[in-house]
């Protein structure tokens, strides 16, 4: 019951405070609500093994793709919890035509990126966000923490391209 009266409360805020007309619905005022700019957050879908499912995670992709939101080109930025300054230099040195630079800098960010994204995953990303003096914390379940060998192998890929 008391889920039913905070949904239908919710529900009244949100409906005085958007206007009835999302990407042209007709609201009477011929008015459009420009939605540019907002992307939905798309979730790690996971197998029954603890894997990445990325057959899944490509048809979620897809779909939203279909979404009309407008302006983004799609990624998977896990890297940028921990060098965020870095991916985004390397996107300014491509938009100002600095293709050396940026060929240099993407360089050294694919071995840390295939870590954090690839090879060790989300156990990865939560140990390297600690060691960036984030936190990354424990894992959830079903994953488990990265064993000693994996550490020391997740530190040789920042290490290596001079990032810790």
């Amino acid at each position: 019951m008391l889920k039913h009266r905070l949904w239908s409360s919710v529900r009244q805020g949100l409906g005085r405070g958007l206007p009835r007309n999302v990407r042209g619905w007709a609201s009477g005022h011929g008015k459009k609500m420009d939605i540019a700019g907002i992307y939905p957050p798309v979730t790690t879908p996971f197998t029954a093994t603890a894997d990445v499912d990325y057959g899944k995670l490509e048809e979620n992709l897809q779909k939203l793709g279909t979404f009309p939101f407008r302006g983004g080109k799609g990624g998977v930025c896990a890297l940028a919890n921990v060098l965020g300054a870095q991916v985004c230099q390397l996107e300014r040195l491509c938009l100002t035509g600095q293709w050396e630079d940026a060929q240099e800098l993407q360089y050294r960010l694919i071995e840390p990126n295939s870590a954090v994204t690839r090879r060790f995953g989300i156990p990865g990303l939560k140990k390297i966000m600690d060691w960036f003096g984030y936190y990354g914390g424990p894992c959830r379940a079903p994953l488990q923490a990265l064993s000693p060998a994996e550490e020391e192998a997740l530190r040789a890929d920042f290490t290596s391209n001079g990032w810790l």
